[in-house]
């Protein structure tokens, strides 16, 4: 197999969209019940479906899967959408926890694991880095 992270390497090891989407409830049902995920669980609406569905099909996609995001969602992108949160380093950190708790869940192989969670913390600063750059331009 050829490293994740070319053509659908990674997509694959993820066991498909099915895979995909069982990481992503996984993830959501962490954030509920770990102490570490209280903050950023406060930040998302009580019914968390509509999100479960928006990550399961940008992760499909991010991950060399179908692109299904912007035929039902339209064009993302992921730092801009989340500048209205105020998210520092804890709550990057909380959330990358979240998922690396998610991923100990997965029936992955441990270095796609280890990837995984390595290439999210990209998105994941990139998020903190323009919630931070809004908090200073607002005052």
């Amino acid at each position: 197999m050829a490293k994740y992270g070319q053509g659908d390497t990674s997509f694959l090891a993820a066991g498909g969209e099915e895979g995909v989407r069982k990481l992503v409830d996984e993830f959501y049902l962490q954030m509920e019940t770990l102490e570490e995920g209280k903050e950023i669980r406060a930040m998302h609406r009580d019914d968390l479906s509509m999100i479960t569905d928006k990550l399961t099909l940008f992760l499909t996609g991010w991950l060399g899967g179908p692109r299904q995001y912007g035929e039902k969602y339209g064009r993302i992108s992921i730092p801009m959408v989340h500048r209205h949160l105020d998210i520092k380093e804890k709550e990057r950190d909380a959330w990358l926890f979240c998922m690396n708790e998610a991923l100990k869940k997965q029936d992955y192989d441990e270095d796609f694991k280890t990837y995984l969670i390595g290439v999210l913390a990209f998105p994941a600063e990139r998020i903190r880095q323009v919630s931070q750059s809004a908090r200073s331009s607002e005052g």
